[in-house]
């Protein structure tokens, strides 16, 4: 059964937590979880590019020179694709890049995205991380006390304060998140993933089968 410590403010172990295997400890299937990232990935284009078509752009409403007898080649419009300032052949348009993914299938990739980080040591439980103040001195002297680097940081609490909220805008590595919006992206981005006991517990019980 996948465990792992509770750490208390200072960074010191104060019990085990006993997790849920069929959340914690599935199996990590590579596939589900590269069609999870691309989906999200592919979620944050905004699609709002786009050319214009020889159809779109202005001018060229009569032939540029007649049909025969110039020795020129025949032409019908001076916006026509191969001309300067002629329209785009197949160039891109305004879409949509959402992809569809069934909901469990969604809910497996966060799955084994929380197996991996288990299984690789990356994933870090605080029984509580309070603060009174929106200093971001006091947060980064918090997480270091939990051991952990100025590198990629995934912060994941029950609810997020006025002063958490403050103090981490300043700490450029860290991400603070909710549980309920807790991707797979995020956990397999992340090399270090704190997760406030509290939020944990919700997760888990939000993806148990």
């Amino acid at each position: 059964m996948p465990h792992v410590a509770v750490l208390d403010q200072t960074g010191n172990a104060t019990e085990t937590l006993e997790l849920k295997p069929e959340v914690f400890g599935v199996d990590v299937r590579i596939p589900l979880l590269h069609a999870a990232v691309t989906r999200e990935l592919a979620a944050r284009r905004a699609g709002t590019h786009d050319t214009k078509g020889r159809s779109e752009v202005s001018g060229g409403g009569k032939k540029p020179w007649r049909q025969k007898g110039t020795g020129r080649a025949r032409q019908g419009s001076i916006r026509a694709p191969q001309w300067r300032k002629g329209g785009t052949v197949f160039g891109p348009t305004p879409r949509s890049y959402v992809q569809a993914m069934p909901r469990e299938a969604r809910r497996e990739a966060l799955r084994a995205a929380l197996a991996d980080t288990v299984n690789s040591g990356e994933l870090k439980v605080v029984e509580r991380l309070e603060l009174t103040e929106p200093k971001t001195k006091t947060l980064a002297r918090r997480l270091a006390n939990l051991r952990l680097e100025p590198v990629p940081t995934l912060l994941v609490v029950l609810q997020v304060s006025e002063p958490l909220a403050r103090a981490s805008r300043n700490l450029p590595w860290l991400t603070v998140e909710t549980p309920s919006h807790v991707s797979a992206y995020q956990l397999l981005r992340h090399p270090q993933v704190v997760f406030e006991r509290a939020a944990l517990l919700a997760m888990q019980e939000a993806l148990a089968p």
